[in-house]
C-alpha cells in the first residue's frame, strides 16, 4: 500500500516577546511546554514547542519568538486561522478565561455545522476553538487551571487564504490524498480519512484580498505528517514529478522534514513521526532543559547567557 499523509503534524508561527509567548500558551491555553530549543538557522532565537503530553503529531504548535519583530498582516498566500478541537460546552469557560486575561475574542458562531469561538493571541495570531461534530477521543494535556473537560485536544483545522484555490486544492487531493468534504461560498473544506484529529484543511478563495506579510503574529509554515522516512521520500518524489521544488530531507532532531512552497504561496512541510520529542529528554522532563542541535552545542555557554530566562 502506498504511503499516506496522516493529517497535520505541526504548525509553526512567529511571535514577539518570548516570555509573553510562553505565558500565554503554557498558562492561559494550558498547553504542555514540550521543547525549549533554538532556531536552527538563527540560534540566538528560541524555538518553542507546545502540545500534548508527548508532543503528539497533530497537537504541536511551535514558535520563533523574535523580540523586536514587526507585526505581520493576514492575507492571501498564508495560513490565516488555526483551529483547535475542544469539548462541547467549553466555550463559557474559555470566554471567561479570555476576559480574565485580557485576550481579544469574538462571540461564538458556526460554520459547516460546528460552533466555533475566535480569539487572538498577544501577537495577533488568529485561532478558533471548535466543537467538532465528529468524535475526538484524543486525551488533552490538562493543568490545574485548564481541566481535561475543557482543554484543547489538538488541531482540528488550519485555514489557508488564497488568491486562487484550485492549484492548492490539486496538491491536497492529487498528491496528499485529501477529499473535498464541504463547500460554502468561498470556503472549501478538505479532509483526510487517515486520522481522527487534525484532519481538515480549509481553503478560502479571496482574489481581491491583499497579499499577506509574514512577520509577528503570522503562521510561518504548516507541516503534514507521515509515518517515516520512506513515506516522506515517496511524497518528495511525487512533488518533483509535478515540477515543484521540494528541499532535500533535513534532520530537525525531533522529526525529518521536506519543505516546498505550494502554488498558492504557503510554505508546506512534510514531517516524519520519528524520532519524537523524547529522543533527548525523558517524558517527565520535556521542556525543562535548553536542548541544542548538535551543530550549535558549541555555543551553549554563549546562548545560555544571551537567551532570556523563561518560566
Amino acid at each position: 500500500m502506498a504511503p499516506r499523509i496522516l493529517g497535520l503534524h505541526h504548525i509553526t508561527a512567529i511571535a514577539g516577546n518570548a516570555q509573553r509567548n510562553y505565558d500565554f500558551y503554557a498558562r492561559v491555553l494550558g498547553l504542555r511546554f514540550v521543547k525549549k530549543t533554538v532556531n536552527f538557522d538563527d540560534p540566538g532565537t528560541y524555538h518553542f514547542y507546545f502540545g500534548d503530553e508527548t508532543g503528539s503529531a497533530g497537537t504541536i504548535l511551535t514558535f520563533f519568538p523574535w523580540e523586536h519583530i514587526t507585526a505581520g498582516r493576514r492575507g492571501t498566500g498564508q495560513a490565516t486561522e488555526i483551529g483547535y478541537s475542544v469539548p462541547a460546552g467549553s466555550f463559557d469557560f474559555w470566554m471567561k478565561r479570555f476576559e480574565d486575561n485580557d485576550i481579544s475574542y469574538l462571540k461564538p458562531s458556526e460554520k459547516f455545522g460546528e460552533p466555533y469561538l475566535t480569539f487572538f493571541d498577544p501577537d495577533g495570531l488568529k485561532f478558533e476553538l471548535i466543537e467538532s461534530k465528529t468524535p475526538d477521543e484524543r486525551t488533552p494535556w490538562a493543568t490545574p487551571e485548564v481541566r481535561a473537560e475543557v482543554a484543547t485536544k489538538g488541531f482540528h483545522t488550519v485555514t489557508l487564504t488564497l488568491a486562487s484555490s484550485k492549484p492548492t486544492a490539486e496538491i491536497l487531493t492529487d498528491v496528499f490524498g485529501y477529499t473535498l468534504l464541504e463547500q460554502h461560498d468561498n470556503r472549501a473544506r478538505y479532509v483526510t480519512d487517515t486520522v481522527q484529529g487534525a484532519a481538515y484543511i480549509d481553503l478560502v478563495e479571496a482574489p481581491g484580498e491583499a497579499r499577506s506579510i509574514t512577520a509577528g503574529g503570522s503562521v510561518h509554515h504548516i507541516a503534514f505528517r507521515v509515518k517515516d522516512d520512506e513515506a516522506e521520500l515517496y511524497f518528495r518524489k511525487k512533488l518533483l514529478e509535478r515540477g515543484l521544488q521540494p528541499t532535500p530531507q533535513i534532520d530537525r532532531d525531533y522529526f525529518h522534514s521536506v519543505y516546498f512552497r505550494e502554488p498558492g504561496g504557503v510554505l508546506f512541510e512534510i514531517a516524519t513521526e520519528n524520532p519524537g520529542f523524547t529522543v533527548d529528554e525523558p517524558l517527565a522532563e520535556l521542556g525543562t532543559h535548553l536542548m541544542l542541535p548538535t551543530q550549535h552545542e558549541r555555543l551553549r555557554s554563549q546562548l545560555e547567557t544571551r537567551l532570556p530566562p523563561i518560566g
